[in-house]
């Protein structure tokens, strides 16, 4: 389905898309994906300062990111088509807990044009995949709000299962809602040497 390359840099080719982790060389395409969605996302996604659609609030965000890479505490993947270098979509994970955990949650978005394509779907899968096998998580968590039916149905094509609901959850657009909770367990988990 995947393959990883080496070291901390890992892409996933899913199809036509490449799923990789973002780089400090992606503080312009990045920016460019923020601003081109700047208005679908919102109401989706919590109130942004106006550095985080610039280019210089990228490149000092990637240069945090990196280091939350490579002491494995975040992973923020941005997806492309093969063809193309323009990113249409990013996922996350973070709070990321080891032993005796091993869970972390997961966010995401997707471009405009590119909804209805199953590019999430594709996507999401593979990233937990890889968290489970190359990073030994059992547990992936996610939450929607119950209106967006469109994340509801990539997580359940993904395999996330409903485990309850949360009230007044997270600020969103500058106001607390109620999300419901979601997660994918990881059947074949194999605890990690230490």
């Amino acid at each position: 389905m995947f393959q990883s390359i080496i070291h901390r840099s890992p892409s996933l080719q899913v199809d036509d898309l490449n799923v990789r982790l973002v780089s400090p060389k992606d503080a312009e395409p990045i920016a460019d994906y923020y601003q081109r969605n700047r208005a679908f996302l919102q109401p989706w996604e919590p109130l942004r300062e106006e550095g985080f659609y610039t280019v210089a609030g990228w490149e000092k965000r990637l240069s945090q990111l990196a280091e939350l890479h490579k002491h494995k505490l975040a992973y923020y993947f941005v997806i492309t088509r093969e063809d193309s270098a323009q990113i249409c979509g990013v996922i996350n994970y973070s709070n990321l807990v080891r032993h005796p955990f091993y869970a972390c949650h997961v966010g995401y978005s997707l471009d405009e044009a590119c909804q209805g394509q199953g590019i999430m779907r594709k996507a999401l899968s593979a990233t937990v995949a890889w968290m489970f096998d190359e990073q030994s998580f059992h547990r992936v968590m996610a939450a929607y709000m119950p209106r967006n039916q469109k994340s509801a149905a990539v997580l359940s094509a993904a395999g996330f299962g409903i485990e309850g609901e949360a009230k007044d959850y997270l600020l969103i657009n500058g106001r607390w809602e109620d999300h419901i909770l979601t997660a994918k367990i990881n059947s074949g988990w194999v605890q990690p040497k230490v």
